[in-house]
């Protein structure tokens, strides 16, 4: 990977396992530079799918991770003080307007909704960014392409996109990959064999149904590929399955306990 001015250009092909037809979506949407909404749970694989799209196209990344305090100075970029002079120092959305980069905004929906207002000019086709404190529009670089992700499970009446901001969007839907095909992904990834890979995955297709029950996150690929990696590196696989997998996902004792019997069932050397 090389980065330049926070663009990083990935050198190495970053491991994606195509689902069903969202490569070519994307590159649809990047042919005719629309902006791409990518809507799915935590951990399903939208930031690597995204990474592995930069690398196919060639394309450098700007990745920024929303939260609460994102302000658009944060966006487009501030006058700094540097010995006696005012010099302006541009955010990481202009950076990639100006360079042609593919500017990710992960999770933008934790952003103030004051924010995200100031991507409206770039999604339409105008693809135009206005500065107000410099007094100046930049017409956005040919290859520059706005991706902004979110997870729909964590929605609410407060905190959502607009549906003024979302129509301005290609809509792509992500979830968990089939059985065999996530168990390809956390053999690749965790670097764990076919059977453990197979037990893990089973085991998150029973845990995932007690997202009626109250859980709030359901198993996601990402933390199956952890426990997979703590297996390889000598973990015993249950206790792998608590701390990769149970632990980081509930407080609760019971649903934490209904867990442990759904891993247990899949792993019972260890239980």
């Amino acid at each position: 990977m090389a980065e330049s001015n926070g663009l990083r250009l990935l050198l190495d092909e970053p491991f994606y396992q195509p689902v069903a037809n969202e490569v070519r979506v994307f590159l649809a949407a990047w042919d005719r530079r629309l902006p791409v909404m990518l809507k799915g749970p935590t951990g399903c694989g939208k930031t690597r799918f995204l990474e592995h799209m930069a690398w196919r196209l060639k394309r450098p990344l700007v990745t920024v991770a929303c939260h609460e305090d994102l302000t658009s100075s944060d966006l487009i970029g501030r006058f700094l003080i540097e010995g006696n002079e005012t010099v302006w120092q541009d955010g990481p959305l202009t950076r990639a307007v100006r360079e042609g980069a593919i500017c990710y905004l992960d999770e933008i929906v934790e952003a103030r909704t004051d924010t995200t207002v100031v991507i409206h000019p770039l999604t339409d086709h105008r693809r135009h960014l206005p500065i107000e404190k410099l007094g100046i529009e930049i017409t956005a670089h040919r290859d520059f392409m706005l991706v902004i992700s979110y997870n729909p499970g964590y929605q609410t009446v407060l905190k959502d996109l607009k549906p003024s901001t979302k129509q301005r969007f290609v809509g792509m839907n992500f979830h968990y990959p089939p059985a065999d095909v996530e168990t390809r992904i956390v053999m690749k990834e965790a670097g764990v064999d076919e059977g453990r890979a197979k037990a893990l995955v089973a085991a998150a297709g029973k845990a995932r149904n007690l997202k009626e029950q109250g859980l709030q996150e359901v198993t996601s690929t990402r933390a199956l590929i952890y426990a997979g990696a703590l297996m390889v590196a000598g973990l015993d696989a249950l206790e792998a399955c608590v701390v990769a997998i149970i632990h980081p996902q509930t407080d609760d004792p019971e649903l934490a306990e209904a867990l442990l019997e759904i891993f247990r069932t899949f792993f019972p050397e260890q239980g």
